[in-house]
């Protein structure tokens, strides 16, 4: 079937994962800590944070999971009960520091233009918070590009579920078979292949080749050359 509609990951894709979320990543963990050097260490152990690097690495729960996800162990570090208030100022904190520390991931602006422009239909799924991704989006100028954003608290399931892609099929009237998910982790790829859509990993973010492989139908080395990859499999229609 030919690809209609394409549903894309955020940060690790669109938004240069490390260079957005490396610094901001250190000032929420430093204003949660308020100065305890080493409650400072034990969230940074659990969220496999390189402070002095200031990077994510490999399999770190804030490169896959929902504020939840990642919350629970934070506030296990810092001795704290896990709330809806706990999680909601971890993303309040995220939502200022992401945005200025926010860096796309090359001309992505023009290249969502151009597969606009070409009929596609466009969506992101992302398992950050839904306020902080309208946020950047309009930052970057792409709001005006996807028609459908699904985070983590807009209402669709999270990755790695197959409900953020099945609820853009039915929002794009497509099957899913005809939607291409490009995304970096392996979350994104699981989500695609539950849904029965195209999974196309992407070597841009913080996750190697040979985890990504297993789930992927197509590796690319980023988003720039999904266009080149589209064209190999013929017309839209």
């Amino acid at each position: 079937m030919p690809i209609r509609a394409i549903l894309f990951d955020k940060d690790g894709t669109l938004v240069d994962f490390q260079r957005t979320w490396g610094p901001a990543t250190h000032t929420v963990l430093t204003k949660l800590c308020n100065g305890d050097s080493a409650a400072f260490e034990r969230l940074c152990a659990v969220s496999l944070y390189n402070a002095a690097e200031r990077r994510l690495l490999p399999g770190s729960p804030v490169v896959i999971e929902t504020t939840y996800g990642y919350g629970k162990l934070w506030a296990e570090a810092l001795g704290v009960p896990l709330t809806a208030e706990f999680v909601d100022h971890i993303d309040r904190l995220f939502f200022q520091t992401t945005l200025d520390h926010l860096t796309a991931m090359r001309d992505v602006k023009a290249l969502l233009s151009s597969f606009a422009a070409r009929g596609y239909r466009l969506g992101l799924m992302t398992n950050d918070a839904d306020a902080n991704t309208r946020a950047q989006m309009e930052r970057l100028g792409l709001d005006g590009l996807l028609e459908f954003i699904a985070a983590y608290d807009s209402g669709y399931g999270h990755k790695p579920g197959p409900d953020p892609v099945l609820a853009f099929a039915a929002f794009s009237r497509v099957a899913p078979a005809e939607i291409a998910v490009v995304g970096d982790t392996e979350h994104d790829l699981v989500a695609a292949r539950a849904a029965g859509a195209i999974a196309v990993g992407v070597l841009s973010g913080p996750v190697p080749r040979e985890r990504l492989e297993p789930h992927a139908d197509v590796l690319l080395p980023s988003v720039a050359e999904l266009d080149d990859w589209l064209c190999t499999m013929g017309p839209k229609g």
